[in-house]
């Protein structure tokens, strides 16, 4: 099983979230494990190619 780390916080009774590999495009619900099934159906919409020019975070080495 692939994992994916995600951030989270909670606004008034929202859930807000993003997978950390696509902090650009968040999702919201209105309990964790409500969040966590979005971001499992929209890290599939983002690696699907469904959606156009998406943005990625990734981690450069430096010396």
């Amino acid at each position: 099983m692939e994992t994916r780390k995600f951030t989270w916080y909670q606004e008034g009774p929202a859930f807000i979230g993003w997978l950390d590999e696509f902090p650009s495009y968040r999702t919201q619900a209105e309990t964790l494990d409500e969040l966590q099934e979005n971001l499992r159906d929209l890290l599939q919409d983002l690696v699907s190619g469904e959606i156009p020019h998406v943005l990625h975070a990734g981690e450069l080495k430096v010396a």
